[in-house]
């Protein structure tokens, strides 16, 4: 990215100047200076683009691990007011809706853990399903899968997968209020029949952790971690279902847009009026994206436990938090002194509420929602906590993960997957991947610098760092 087109504002806070005569809201851009100059202009030119949509307000905003995407930047954030023209996009949303992190606590240390790591790795890979189009062992009729969208990871629980506490530390409680299953076409539950349960392809994955580092000790205490204790992530979302719903509602949106008057600057921003029928339609139907999202993880969750159970049967395994990274939601923020309901579009970014939010669970309530910014197979992650900065800065949003540095057709050229998987085990991190190919694509060099994201995340004020966690077991699809 030509970093002479922005002007700092603030600490790893950027700016984007209009041009003379270009009338849109301000874009904002959040990262170092490397992390910016390694962006493509394309970012830039998305984020303006939607600077330009009716209803937003504040600022169109970039995160620190941001990289382009479909319509929107993938790491993009933006509020839009249905009061005042504001509108609701696809693209905005993303394809996998509510892709997002389980992150699960054990008591186990990985020091006692590690003798094992071989057999429980072989062990995680034969339970969980992975891969493209992969199927698990549950499959639902139409009107099961009715109340699934229906009922998120509460319907998951009901039916004996996880535990009624699990639901306390899931966003919105485990299911978001507003599915309207009936908006969803029959081709996108077709797909999702045989697929709850299943991890998926691509930078899903089920990883085995390791906390190496403590920064926010009282943060960490909150939320159960502590240094050589070993942790559990599973990312993952909507599967199909979600895929088709961006599909076939792109498709839709792009004709609502033209209807209601729109002028898109690209196609791929198609979007409709919030209060529109076709606005409605959408976010019945992503709402019950999310409920698939949830209700998936709650059930990989749950079979990882069993594994647990089995391997060691006294270990306890706890939900430390499920953050989605893929939505659009109602949320009241405050706007120029005053209380506004808002629907903030984040895409590749995490939602962050900071201390004494009242949707937190009452345990992280003092110090912030837990945030997960998720590695790539060979690098860490962090748990970070959301801050008050954020909700004036950025809507309560922050960075999801490292951000792909290039491309899979770029990735493939330059690694294999086998040396890959033999130089990772050397580093004492045990890869079980369906694909070769699949694992060359998400190799840890073909992501930004995941400890520079989560810096200039925190130095942005947009959440501060808790833990660290490094990888010692990852199943990928």
């Amino acid at each position: 990215m030509d970093l002479s087109q922005l002007v700092p504002v603030g600490d790893d806070i950027w700016t984007v100047p209009p041009r003379p005569g270009e009338k849109r809201a301000p874009a904002l851009l959040f990262g170092s200076r490397p992390l910016l100059a390694s962006m493509d202009d394309k970012v830039l030119e998305q984020l303006t683009n939607v600077a330009r949509l009716p209803g937003l307000v504040g600022a169109a905003m970039a995160m620190p691990d941001a990289h382009w995407g479909y319509g929107f930047p993938i790491g993009g954030v933006a509020a839009f007011d249905p009061d005042h023209g504001g509108i609701i996009s696809a693209g905005g949303v993303g394809f996998d809706i509510s892709c997002g992190v389980r992150c699960l606590r054990t008591d186990l240390p990985w020091a006692e853990l590690a003798p094992h790591a071989e057999r429980l790795a072989d062990a995680l890979c034969a339970a969980i399903p992975a891969g493209v189009g992969s199927e698990g062992t549950l499959h639902l009729t139409e009107a099961e899968l009715d109340a699934v969208l229906r009922g998120g990871a509460r319907w998951a629980v009901k039916h004996g997968y996880g535990l009624p506490a699990d639901l306390e530390y899931i966003e919105d409680g485990g299911r978001v209020e507003g599915a309207e299953p009936g908006h969803v076409s029959k081709t996108a539950v077709r797909r999702q029949l045989g697929e709850m349960g299943t991890l998926g392809s691509g930078n899903h994955y089920l990883e085995v952790q390791v906390v190496e580092r403590v920064f926010d000790r009282a943060a960490a205490a909150a939320f159960g971690l502590s240094e050589g204790q070993t942790v559990l992530s599973i990312h993952c979302g909507s599967r199909g279902l979600g895929h088709q719903i961006g599909t076939d509602y792109l498709v839709a949106l792009a004709k609502a847009a033209q209807r209601y008057g729109i002028a898109l600057p690209d196609r791929e921003l198609a979007c409709a009026p919030i209060r529109s029928p076709d606005g409605q339609r959408y976010l019945g139907a992503m709402y019950a994206g999310i409920n698939c999202a949830l209700a998936n993880r709650q059930i990989l969750a749950h079979l990882a436990r069993q594994v647990f159970a089995r391997l060691f049967p006294a270990a306890r395994v706890e939900t430390l938090f499920d953050v989605s990274h893929n939505t659009c939601k109602a949320e009241r923020h405050q706007v120029n002194g005053g209380e506004r309901l808002l629907y903030v579009h984040r895409k590749g970014a995490t939602r962050a509420f900071g201390p004494g939010h009242p949707a937190l669970p009452e345990r992280y309530r003092p110090v912030g929602q837990p945030v997960i910014i998720g590695g790539s197979m060979g690098t860490a992650s962090y748990v970070l906590a959301g801050t008050a900065e954020s909700e004036t800065r950025a809507f309560a949003s922050a960075s999801h993960g490292a951000g792909r540095a290039m491309s899979r057709q770029q990735a493939l050229r330059r690694w294999r997957g086998r040396e890959l998987i033999d130089e990772l085990a050397a580093r004492g991190i045990l890869i079980r991947a369906r694909s070769l190919r699949g694992a060359a694509e998400e190799a840890p060099g073909a992501y930004k610098d995941v400890d520079e994201v989560a810096e200039a995340t925190e130095r942005a004020g947009l959440a501060r760092r808790v833990a660290l966690l490094r990888p010692r077991i990852c199943v990928k699809g």
